[in-house]
């Protein structure tokens, strides 16, 4: 995927928990210093992934509080020595909360975290040489952000958006409206050519959500 500069950023999934969430490595290719993005659990298994591509860290990234999104993230950190970036500050509770939610769950090793940057709407992040746009997307969870990379139109949207889907709102403090909201008047008009990697599942462009989706409709 080109981007800004003339540099390449190169991004690779890691499914993760047995909700098989797609914790996202990127990284930019001529220096190979990039970003774990959603480490829900399975640590070795990122780490594994990470030395496979030869990636340093620089940072972790949280697009929401939930279990398999967040779960890994204090231990890689720890194992890293990097800073935890998002989500926005609305998802506390549930960071507070991931090791009950381990236990829930059956996500051995769960830890509570504290990140150390919130992120809030029209906050920009430097990733992979390159900076991303922040759109606070509240709806499945009420911290949820969306990273907008507009020199490689591509976006990192956890689990706001779906091929086909949108998030599930029926868990503590989701709202259907907010979240169908945030998809139409937040990142639908980013540009139908916009292709995002969501939390769950394949990749997709926004105009064929848009076109096809039938939460959108």
């Amino acid at each position: 995927m080109s981007t800004q500069g003339g540099a390449r950023f190169q991004a690779a999934v890691v499914p993760v928990t047995p909700f098989q969430q797609n914790c996202l490595l990127i990284w930019d290719s001529s220096s190979m210093k990039g970003a774990v993005i959603d480490p829900g659990g399975d640590v070795p298994r990122i780490k594994s992934a990470i030395e496979e591509v030869g990636m340093e860290v620089e940072q972790i990234i949280l697009t929401h509080g939930h279990i398999d999104h967040a779960g890994g993230a204090d231990e890689m950190r720890e194992i890293y020595g990097c800073q935890i970036i998002g989500p926005h500050e609305d998802d506390l509770f549930l960071l507070e909360g991931l090791e009950k939610q381990g236990q829930e769950y059956g996500i051995a090793g769960s830890r509570n975290v504290m990140p150390d940057q919130w992120l809030n709407e029209g906050d920009s992040v430097k990733m992979a040489g390159l900076d991303w746009e922040i759109f606070h997307c509240p709806g499945h969870s009420p911290g949820s952000v969306v990273f907008f990379c507009d020199s490689g139109r591509f976006a990192i949207v956890g689990d706001v958006i779906f091929e086909g889907s949108v998030g599930r709102t029926d868990l503590p403090r989701g709202d259907h409206d907010a979240l169908i909201a945030s998809i139409k008047e937040k990142l639908l008009p980013l540009g139908d050519d916009i292709q995002f990697v969501p939390g769950h599942g394949g990749a997709s462009t926004f105009g064929k959500e848009r076109r096809t989706n039938p939460f959108l409709q």
